[in-house]
Parts: structure tokens; C-alpha cells; sequence
């Protein structure tokens, strides 16, 4: 959710003062077991003027059906991180463990949702979020069945019959969303997955997926580079740092459970928010490495108004 509005912030609590349901509540999810153990993970590149550090000694653990974001400057190595937990990339140093057992590829146990839908155009609905059950062995009228409840729990059971190219963006999305879930995984992996929808639908699939993840058993490690959409989506906020990629904080957000867009404006929220502000784009930075004024060139004729 994009809500780039000013709030006078004089006054606000800190942003780690917790209310006692909220304090409790983290309580309970420290209680519950670790599926997600990322421990001192580094990755470097090869570059043209030597070797590059994405990430350098990264190390955090997820909790079962916990909702920790993920969020930084661009070049934090934000992206790298999931794909890596996803199996889809390798690390040079560190190890992740997956209900205690070392990630080495991918695998089902792993659902990944990216910032473009990833849809088969010539399949329906159905038949796409069928293709990974299928994959895997189980009979067709079984993962009919299971799609169509995964299909109806994202709320598209009027267009299960219909092609992507007949969806809007969030359908598409959702039927993505519905595609990794029906595989049953023990953690969802989601990378921006809304980046590319508009303001409305943005926040409509926001809402959408907190009603998702409050009825279906399952962790979700989420990609956003939009401070407002991970403090209201997140348990847990996992702040990186760039240049290279390190942990700044990993933040408790204080705003009570159930979620709602009407939040956005509570003490709770906007102290947090601004905390994020001081990490993500410290005051320092408005100050070194200013660009370079672009010369300009006038194409009006003489005479134009243009004031």
C-alpha cells in the first residue's frame, strides 16, 4: 500500500512499546517452532572490477505461520535472499535450514509467488494451479478438487474456467498465490508480488492476502520495497542494509492484529513507519553524493510562456 501522505510525527510513542495483547501475542509466536533458519548466509558475484558482496553475514530465523518482510534500499540484496531460500540461487557462506534441514535446491516445500504473474497463457485458472500438483504425481481428479478449494478460497471461483488473458492484474495474482498454495507449502516465498499493480488493486490484494494467511497454516517470507505495506502486512520486519547486504533491525511491528487499511494512521503504525524512514533513507543521505546538475536545454521558442 503506496499512502505517501505527511503526519506531523512530534509525540509519537516508541516504536517499540508494545500493548499488552500485542506483547503477548509475540510471546506465543516466539513459543512456536522454527521453520526458517537462516544462519550467517553471505553471497558474492563476480564483477567487473573484482568479486561483489550481495550479502554479508545474514542470519534470522521465521517461526511457523509468522509474516516477516523484508525490506531495504535497492541494491540490499533483498531479491538474492529469497531466491536463495527458494533453491533458485546458492550461497558462497552461511547455511539455511528448512524445518531443520539444510536448503540444497528447490523443492515442495517452498511455494514462490514473483512480482510478474509466471501464469501458463494456455491454461485456465484451473488447470494452472493444478500444474504443480500434477508435477507431483497426484491424480487428476484429486488435484481438480484440491485446486478448485484453493480457487475459491482466493475468491475466483467464477473465473476458474477462464485464461489469464481474460484476468486483471490482482486475478492473475491471486491465481498465482493459489498455484503455490495448493502445493501445500511449509513456507510461502513472495517477491514484490505486487509491484507491478496499480495503487487500488495493490491495496485490495493486501487485504486479500492477510485473509488468506489468517485461514491456511502456512509461514510467509515476503519481498517489498513499501514501508507501509510491510508494517501492515508483517509480524516481524527484517530491515537490510546496502553495499553490502547486513541486517539493520529486525522490528517487532507494535500495531495490533486483525490488520485493516485504517491503521495506516494510528500512533502504532506511524511510529514504526518512521523508523523505517530513519533506516531505509537516513538523514546523512540527503546530504552526500549529490547528483550532478543535468544541463538544460530549452526547446520552447523565445517568447513562450511557460512560468
Amino acid at each position: 500500500m503506496t499512502s505517501p501522505h505527511l503526519h506531523d510525527t512530534a509525540g509519537l510513542p516508541d516504536y517499540r512499546a508494545q500493548a499488552p495483547a500485542v506483547a503477548e501475542r509475540f510471546r506465543r509466536l516466539r513459543e512456536r517452532p522454527v521453520v526458517l533458519e537462516v544462519d550467517r548466509l553471505g553471497r558474492e558475484f563476480s564483477g567487473e572490477h573484482g568479486m561483489v558482496t550481495a550479502l554479508r553475514e545474514v542470519s534470522f530465523s521465521v517461526h511457523r505461520r509468522e509474516f516477516v518482510c523484508v525490506i531495504g534500499p535497492s541494491g540490499c540484496g533483498k531479491s538474492t535472499l529469497i531466491r536463495m531460500v527458494a533453491g533458485l540461487d546458492h550461497p558462497t557462506s552461511g547455511r539455511m535450514l528448512l524445518d531443520g534441514r539444510e536448503v540444497a535446491g528447490p523443492g515442495p516445500d517452498r511455494g514462490m509467488v514473483f512480482q510478474g504473474y509466471t501464469l501458463f497463457p494456455w491454461l485456465t485458472v484451473t488447470q494452472n494451479v493444478m500444474f504443480g500438483l500434477e508435477m507431483q504425481r497426484v491424480d487428476r481428479g484429486t488435484a481438480e478438487a484440491r485446486a478448485r478449494e484453493w480457487i475459491d478460497l482466493v475468491g475466483l471461483g467464477k473465473f476458474a474456467k477462464h485464461y489469464p488473458a481474460q484476468l486483471s492484474g490482482g486475478m492473475k495474482q491471486r491465481t498465482a498465490i493459489a498455484r503455490a498454495l495448493a502445493a501445500n507449502p511449509r513456507i510461502l516465498l513472495m517477491d514484490e508480488p505486487f509491484g507491478a499493480l496499480d495503487a487500488q488493486t495493490r491495496a485490495q490484494m493486501q487485504t486479500h492476502l492477510m485473509e488468506i494467511w489468517r485461514n491456511v497454516d502456512v509461514t510467509i517470507l515476503f519481498i517489498t520495497h513499501d514501508l507501509d505495506e510491510a508494517i501492515l502486512l508483517a509480524d516481524r520486519i527484517l530491515v537490510l542494509k546496502a553495499n553490502p547486504g547486513e541486517v539493520q533491525e529486525l522490528i517487532e511491528v507494535p500495531v495490533p492484529r486483525p490488520r485493516s487499511l485504517a491503521q495506516v494512521t494510528s500512533p502504532e503504525f506511524l511510529a514504526t513507519r518512521r523508523r523505517l524512514d530513519e533506516l531505509i533513507h537516513p538523514p546523512a543521505a540527503a546530504h552526500e553524493g549529490e547528483p550532478e546538475k543535468l544541463p538544460i536545454v530549452r526547446l520552447t521558442q523565445v517568447g513562450d510562456d511557460v512560468e
